[in-house]
């Protein structure tokens, strides 16, 4: 009643079919150039400001500048390659952006696609090498395959697509709940008004002519002195000026009077 299947090899001798090596023509590649780590320093004084240049077949692109990286350069930028049946690598190559000069050939390196392409995920970090063949630090990529015949079991994801972020989305409405009613206030009776119980205060306020006025007139005070004796009055410096004049003239006039008193007082001498 059963109709009997025949296992597959594949079942029990988990290996890479040739198809998932060969097929690759015209199928999409995405590429995720996450940053940099330990990169060599092209500049003496000020940062570097590294960028990263990808390239495959025809097909180049190229990062953003990430100013003042330095060494640890994070870009974050995710880039999609139509594959190539044949060409399994992809070049990579960091140069250090300059504003007056040429730029800074910082490293390259190759990274092959044969773990992408066969698990449909790689995130291993690539080393690159400067033009003397030394280490010139790391690139970390993230490499998806969605065709592949064996996906990996678990990864971490790339960098999201501007045009895969959904839309915003408004906050659902807060519940509302009914409010709770409360029985109203008892009546109190209310108190007779403090007029019936007191009499009226009653203020009278004093007449503003009963206080003498704070300042006489200023018809009150007496004119200033124009003449003191047969001398008019000047006041200040002048004034005492001509006090010592007249003091001099009469000190002067009595010592004049008592020489001639003295003079016909005294006798003649023969």
């Amino acid at each position: 009643m059963f109709n009997k299947v025949k296992p597959s090899s594949s079942s029990h001798y988990p290996s890479y079919s040739p198809m998932s090596a060969s097929a690759i023509q015209g199928q999409l590649l995405e590429v995720t150039v996450v940053g940099c780590n330990k990169l060599k320093d092209t500049e003496w004084i000020s940062r570097q400001d590294p960028y990263v240049f990808l390239e495959y077949g025809s097909t180049k692109f190229r990062t953003r500048t990430c100013t003042d990286g330095g060494k640890n350069p994070i870009f974050q930028e995710k880039f999609v390659f139509t594959l190539i049946e044949g060409m399994r690598e992809l070049s990579v190559l960091v140069w250090n952006s300059n504003t007056v000069t040429f730029d800074d050939f910082i490293g390259s390196g190759k990274v092959p696609l044969q773990k992408a392409l066969s698990e449909g995920y790689d995130d291993t970090p690539w080393p690159i090498q400067d033009k003397r063949g030394r280490h010139a630090g790391e690139v970390r990529l993230i490499i998806h395959y969605a065709n592949a015949k064996k996906p990996a079991k678990a990864h971490a994801p790339s960098a999201p697509s501007y045009a895969s972020v959904p839309p915003y989305l408004a906050p659902p409405p807060v519940a509302s709940y009914p409010s709770a009613s409360y029985p109203p206030a008892p009546h109190y009776p209310s108190y007779p008004p403090n007029s019936a119980a007191y009499p009226p205060t009653q203020h009278h306020q004093p007449a503003a002519a009963a206080y003498p006025p704070t300042y006489p007139p200023q018809s009150v005070y007496p004119p200033p002195p124009t003449q003191q004796g047969p001398y008019y009055y000047m006041p200040g410096r002048v004034h005492i000026l001509q006090l010592r004049i007249l003091h001099r003239i009469e000190v002067y006039c009595l010592d004049k009077g008592n020489e001639e008193n003295q003079s016909a007082s005294s006798p003649l001498v023969v």
